[in-house]
């Protein structure tokens, strides 16, 4: 199994929504109400940018939850199995752990968290279905997003090609 070059770390890769919920819905509806203590990042040194591939780790007061996109319609949510103090290995790029080098993350930590909603893709493309995660606090949000066959990063509202699912 590829790990993406972080050490420890083993995606369980989902398809649609319902098994989003299944696996994981109970645990990410949960996080509500805690702080967001930290949203780690994977950096490329060289072209000294976000490194998509990787999974992006959020921190709601030691309870972490690791979220990574993969080919058209997979999404991986893992918890507490990544260590951001360890390092990245993947060929041919230099890469680290980032804790918030983009600002709006940086922007919402510390915020209480006020649910997280699965939001799926209702255009009629390769991309209808997919299942993106959107943590929502007071006046802000953050959602990753497939990107592709990697991760995209979102601070704004759901679009209209989205369906929201709130969790809880």
């Amino acid at each position: 199994m590829f790990d993406f070059g972080v050490e420890g770390y083993e995606p369980r890769w989902l398809r649609g929504r319902g098994a989003v919920v299944r696996e994981h819905g109970d645990r990410l509806a949960a996080l509500a109400g805690r702080p967001l203590t930290r949203v780690w990042m994977v950096w490329d040194l060289r072209e000294d940018e976000w490194f998509g591939d990787c999974p992006v780790l959020f921190d709601f007061d030691g309870e972490q939850v690791e979220v990574n996109h993969w080919k058209l319609d997979e999404i991986s949510l893992t918890w507490n199995t990544v260590d951001p103090g360890r390092p990245v290995r993947w060929t041919d790029f230099a890469l680290e752990w980032r804790a918030e080098p983009l600002p709006a993350p940086a922007a919402v930590r510390g915020l209480p968290l006020r649910r997280v909603e699965l939001l799926t893709w209702t255009g009629k493309d390769a991309a209808e279905g997919n299942v993106d995660v959107s943590f929502v606090f007071p006046d802000a949000r953050v959602t990753v997003f497939n990107a592709l066959d990697e991760n995209g990063i979102s601070f704004a509202p759901p679009s209209p090609r989205q369906r929201s699912h709130p969790l809880g």
